[in-house]
């Protein structure tokens, strides 16, 4: 069993969050250090620790994982103007939580090459 996360917690509702939409799936919550304007993260009830893992979760699991993140979007505004989706997956991706999660990132023009 992987270590518990922070994110572990704030399912268990062991710590706070800035919540914008939660299903039996997922849950949304706004970033505590935003990069833009919006930003976002979208994470699995069910812990994966990883991109690279998302097979874990069960297909029809995982495919409303991914309508979440799409709904969530929409339901912030960002559908007009555009947004970023981001998935960190290890080390070298800057994944710094063991824990799958989007951030969604909008509200400003992004720049590109992001990395």
């Amino acid at each position: 069993m992987s270590e518990e996360t922070i994110f572990d917690k704030l399912i268990k509702k062991e710590i706070s969050a800035d919540i914008v939409y939660e299903d039996d799936i997922a849950i949304a919550f706004r970033d505590i250090n935003p990069q833009a304007p919006v930003h976002v993260l979208v994470i699995p009830k069910r812990k994966v620790t990883g991109f690279d893992k998302l097979g874990e979760l069960e297909e029809e699991e995982a495919g409303k994982y991914f309508q979440t993140i799409s709904k969530v979007a929409e339901s912030l505004g960002l559908n007009q103007d555009g947004y970023r989706i981001v998935f960190n997956s290890g080390r070298n991706g800057q994944q710094t939580v063991n824990y799958i999660h989007a951030h969604i990132i909008g509200g400003r023009q992004m720049k590109w090459p992001p990395g």
